[in-house]
Formats: C-alpha cells, sequence, structure tokens
C-alpha cells in the first residue's frame, strides 16, 4: 500500500500548520498564560504574536487581506492555542464567530469594509445573547429602527466575549416587532466601537477564561449608517443560527485543546512523580486512567475536525455535525481536567500547576455557544426530521 495513500488523514499543508501555530503558542503565548488568568487581563501578547504571523483570524478570505484558511485549520489554529491557554484561544475563535456573519450574508461593500480590517488585526465580537434571550434567542428585546439613512439602536447585549478589545461587534436587533413570527423581525448590524451611542460596560468576574472579557454592551440611540446591515432585513437570526453551525466546531476545537494540554501535563507529571518507590505511571490504575482519557481526546478530535469539514462543504448535516463535536468535545474537556487534577493529587488543587486553571476554563465550553442540553434538543430534532 502506498504510504502517500490519503483516504483518511489531514494534509500535509494542515501538519505544518499544526507545527507552526503550535510553536508559537509555546514560546509567545504559554510563557503569560498563568498570569494572564491570575491577573484577570487580556493576553496582548498573544494577540500581537497572533496578527503578527497571520494566525488571529485565518478564515479571511484572501480577496479582502486573509489568509483564506479552510474550517479545518481555523480548528487547529484554536486548538492549538487553548492547549496552552484558553483565553487566547478565543482571539481567532471569536474573530471566526464575529464575521461569519458578514461572510455568509453581507454585501460586497461591507464586506470589504470590515473583513479587511479584521485580515489586519482588528479584533470583531458577536452579540446574540441578552441577560433574558439567552437560548430563547428571538425573545430579545434590543431594537433597530430606520431613520433615513442610519439605524438607531437600543438596548443591550450581555456575554459579549472581547467586549472593550474589539474594534467591530456584529448584532442582532429586532427591527420589525410586528412581524408575524418574532424570528422573522430580527435583523443583523455591525456596530463600531467609535459609533455615537455604543458604550461597553463592566467585566463579569468569572470562573475560567479570565484573560478573556466578557461584558455587556450597551446602545443609547446608537446611530450607525443603513448600509451597516447584513443582509436582508429580517434575515438576521437566520444569518445567526447559520454562523453557529460554522463556529460550534471552533468551540470544539477549543475544548479539544484544553483537553489536551490537561492530558500533556498529565503525563509529563505522572512520569516524575515517585511513591512507593516507583514512578506513580507505573501503576496500572493510572495507566488506565491516562488510556481512557487519550482514547476520548483522539474520539472527539476526529469528530470536531469532520464537522469542520462537513461546514466548509456546505453540507446538510453541518448542523447536526457541529452540535455534536461541541457538545461531544467539550464533555469530554470536563471530564479529562477533572481526571488530570485528580492525577495530580493534591498538586493539581493548587494555583502551581496548570491543570485547575484548565478544569475552570473547560467548564464554559458547555456552556456558550448553545448549551450542550439545548445542542442535544437540537441534535434529536434533526434526527426526527428525517
Amino acid at each position: 500500500m502506498s504510504q502517500g495513500f490519503g483516504l483518511y488523514q489531514l494534509g500535509e499543508e494542515h501538519d505544518a500548520l499544526r507545527a507552526a501555530v503550535r510553536a508559537l503558542a509555546e514560546k509567545e503565548i504559554a510563557p503569560y498564560a498563568t498570569e494572564v488568568d491570575e491577573a484577570e487581563r487580556f493576553p496582548a501578547e498573544a494577540r500581537d504574536a497572533l496578527v503578527k504571523a497571520d494566525f488571529h483570524a485565518v478564515h479571511i478570505p484572501e480577496s479582502y487581506g486573509g489568509q483564506g484558511a479552510d474550517a479545518v485549520s481555523a480548528c487547529i489554529v484554536i486548538e492549538e492555542v487553548a492547549r496552552v491557554c484558553a483565553s487566547s484561544s478565543l482571539i481567532p475563535a471569536v474573530n471566526k464567530l464575529g464575521s461569519q456573519p458578514i461572510i455568509l450574508s453581507a454585501d460586497e461593500e461591507l464586506k470589504r469594509t470590515v473583513l479587511s480590517e479584521i485580515a489586519a488585526g482588528a479584533g470583531i465580537s458577536y452579540a446574540l445573547s441578552e441577560r433574558e434571550a439567552g437560548s430563547d434567542t428571538a425573545s430579545m428585546r434590543t431594537r433597530a429602527q430606520l431613520d433615513g439613512d442610519h439605524w438607531v439602536l437600543n438596548g443591550t447585549k450581555a456575554w459579549i466575549t472581547n467586549a472593550g478589545e474589539s474594534t467591530w461587534y456584529t448584532v442582532m436587533a429586532v427591527s420589525n416587532p410586528n412581524a408575524d413570527k418574532p424570528s422573522r423581525g430580527i435583523s443583523a448590524f455591525v456596530v463600531h466601537r467609535d459609533d455615537p451611542g455604543f458604550s461597553v460596560g463592566h467585566k463579569e468576574r468569572k470562573l475560567g477564561i479570565k484573560g478573556s472579557p466578557t461584558r455587556e454592551i450597551h446602545f443609547e440611540n446608537c446611530t450607525i449608517p443603513a448600509n451597516r446591515i447584513i443582509g436582508e432585513p429580517g434575515t438576521g437570526l437566520k444569518t445567526a443560527l447559520a454562523t453557529l453551525d460554522h463556529t460550534r466546531p471552533t468551540i470544539a476545537a477549543q475544548a479539544l485543546g484544553i483537553a489536551q494540554g490537561a492530558l500533556d501535563a498529565a503525563v509529563d507529571y505522572v512520569r516524575e512523580r515517585r511513591q512507593f518507590g516507583q514512578r506513580i505511571g507505573d501503576f496500572q490504575g493510572i495507566q488506565f486512567i491516562l488510556a481512557e482519557l487519550a482514547m476520548k481526546i483522539e474520539a472527539a478530535r476526529h469528530l470536531v475536525y469532520a464537522s469542520a469539514a462537513t461546514t466548509e462543504r456546505g453540507e446538510p448535516e453541518s448542523g447536526f455535525r457541529s452540535a455534536a463535536a461541541k457538545t461531544f468535545a467539550s464533555d469530554v474537556a470536563m471530564s479529562v481536567t477533572v481526571d488530570a487534577v485528580q492525577l495530580f493529587g493534591g498538586a493539581g488543587y493548587t494555583r502551581d500547576f496548570p491543570v485547575e486553571r484548565m478544569l475552570r476554563d473547560a467548564k464554559i465550553t458547555q456552556i456558550y455557544e448553545g448549551t450542550n442540553q439545548i445542542l442535544r434538543m437540537v441534535m434529536a430534532r434533526h434526527l426526527l426530521r428525517g
């Protein structure tokens, strides 16, 4: 059999990308990960390194100055950064989340305006959720009203990742409160941080991913040009949900990276830690745990890449597979990090080792971009529709 037989393997360009991102992450991001978490500060070093290497938004098409990388490549970047620092991995992850609605539905002028800036290093956030409109997105209250050649936005969005650091914000708002269905009255817009009436709220105090700021954003008669609408009025929620099909694999990749980082740390530790006259990694009970963790991670990795490839091809199964990948990988991340802390024993419960941070970081992957309970409903509906 030919050694080059590529029926079921990533291409050489993906392997090269992984090696490059891992080298950058180890050198430029990992040294700051603990301090970023402790100080709860934005990982500026990671942002600068990712932008310099053009890894901050690899998915942006070449026609707008980006790398034009495929969805699997975007997942590899996020996975490798998350392996050393989950907070930093939200730089490329949220850049894709915020810009994907523009890629999917915006006109050419808006694409050229915003995507070119993202490719050059600007950040973009995604604003869908509100305090009383999380999983129930159609019940949002933020309003957008057309006034001549401007839209005027009023309301508040919550849980906005990297808010205050981003230059641009993709925002969903009700533009037609009298639509026959609430979901058909929602439109998508792009807001710049310098637009009048836009402001950023306080930073949330979180369990994990402390280096990535999460804030409310406020619109008080926020005025934006009329051409900043993404697609046709009333199509915003459709675009938002289509976006999540493309970006849930990236959260799955983040979870995968966290899990891999925890396993790598645990393996290094049990190789060195000695009890009863031998390395604890030589005990069969420890070996069983390591094998279980590695097996779960390998299964998650294949599902993540397969789901990303499905979205790249635009296949009908992409909604199911992206939900499955995000749910499975985040559950794996939570399970793996819990067991990694256990393998470190008492040391694992201290901030002297990275696994307690990884455990705290893993939890959010089960919650954002669709809770795993909601995503199980999404998967079941796909199945029942036949």
